[in-house]
């Protein structure tokens, strides 16, 4: 058989080089084969068809099934270099429900949330692929926490819970996703007892690096929970059950390196950095913030750092804004809203009023309180006086109305 490279296929197809590259990576040139780093393409392959042709949306609805078993197909290794997203969604248009599954799960790590919106109303109403569907249920979730939005946040779950599943494990999945979910509220109860243990057997292994970034989640939110009284675990109480977290998070977070997941691996960094500081490591802290920025700045995936300024904004101030002051000015901007949302709408789960009008600083002196720190620890950790935290704990108390066992209420 006669082959030709990447570079004479892509002239001939009118595609560029990194486009046929991830057509050969995703298995759709029939009898490309692999040589060292290079591709060689048997001379009469056919181009796969374009998705958004009318050709190709007609295949799409025949359930084309997605390039990868997951609902998250941004966390896979089709979104494999920094820089390269808008790049990898042109490469899936030979699957139009693909493509606009990853382009809606870009769309909203750079913020833009009524695409997001669009995107995964268009995926439901369409009756998409089992993955589809329950990617587009919990897009339509973020997009519930964005806009405060309670309607939305159970309708976005009803979905989920009525995707086309057609064996046990895939109802292990539509629960990990519902779990999910949850975990955006710091709700852990409803995590499946095989994932509470780190085990993803359920899951196909495509699904491996977005499970990586829930379970650090689902340890974080466990870690939080026990350190602020709410969770009660016999031989585990205070801050300290939280040092124990990076042990189970820098190894994912190597292997996700290793894998080229950038999503995945952004995601693990800055959850990674949110442990640390909250035990008050910042020098760890901040090397993860820095190479969370270093992944996400080419792609301008603002949204997914702006998520984590509810308890990093001064880190992430300190190192972005010197770097990039447009890029901060955009986070910060996106962080308001985020934030406003999440207040309105945990508050409305929880039915409690939720404070979102505190000072940075007051924010950060509440959470150390809800962990039992003293007032003495307190301003060792913030550079503030004594009197100054103080001052500030009365303010909280003025604002929300609780008394200082109940601040974690209030995050």
């Amino acid at each position: 058989m006669e082959y030709i490279s990447i570079s004479e296929v892509a002239k001939k197809w009118g595609l560029t080089t990194r486009n046929v590259q991830m057509l050969c990576a995703n298995g759709k040139i029939e009898g490309a084969t692999r040589l060292g780093r290079s591709w060689m393409i048997p001379k009469n392959a056919q181009k796969p068809i374009d998705g958004r042709t009318k050709v190709g949306r007609a295949n799409a609805d025949k359930d084309m099934p997605l390039p990868k078993k997951t609902p998250f197909l941004y966390m896979s290794d089709l979104y494999s270099t920094p820089g390269t997203a808008d790049t990898s969604a042109e490469s899936l248009s030979y699957n139009h429900e693909a493509q606009v599954l990853f382009e809606a799960e870009v769309a909203y790590s750079r913020g833009e949330i009524d695409k997001v919106y669009d995107s995964a109303n268009y995926l439901l109403d369409k009756h998409s692929g089992f993955f589809a569907v329950i990617g587009a249920g919990m897009l339509l979730a973020m997009c519930a926490i964005w806009k405060g939005d309670i309607a939305m946040w159970r309708k976005a779950k009803i979905h989920i819970s009525e995707a086309p599943a057609k064996n046990d494990d895939d109802r292990e999945v539509m629960q990990l996703a519902i779990s999910a979910v949850d975990i955006m509220l710091y709700n852990v109860s409803s995590f499946p007892k095989w994932f509470q243990m780190g085990r993803f057997e359920p899951l196909h292994k495509d699904s491996y690096p977005a499970a990586k970034v829930y379970y650090a989640k689902f340890l974080y939110a466990v870690a939080y929970s026990v350190a602020t009284g709410v969770l009660k675990i016999p031989g585990a109480e205070g801050l300290y059950v939280m040092t124990s977290v990076p042990y189970t998070i820098e190894p994912m977070i190597c292997w996700a390196s290793e894998q080229n997941t950038v999503m995945s691996e952004i995601y693990l960094r800055m959850t990674c950095a949110t442990v640390y500081h909250n035990y008050g490591n910042d020098d760890e802290a901040i090397h993860h913030i820095d190479k969370a920025l270093e992944l996400a700045l080419p792609d301008k995936l603002y949204g997914t750092i702006a998520e984590y300024c509810r308890i990093l904004y001064a880190l992430i101030e300190r190192r972005l804004a010197p770097l990039d002051e447009e890029a901060w000015n955009e986070v910060k901007r996106l962080h308001k809203i985020y934030n406003d949302g999440w207040t309105k709408l945990n508050g409305n789960i929880k039915g409690q009023q939720i404070i979102a009008k505190l000072s940075d600083q007051n924010r950060v002196v509440a959470r150390l309180a809800a962990f039992k720190l003293s007032d003495a620890e307190i301003a060792a950790r913030t550079n503030m006086s004594l009197s100054g935290v103080k001052q500030a704990i009365k303010i909280i108390k003025e604002k929300s109305g609780l008394s200082r066992d109940e601040f974690a209420a209030i995050l």
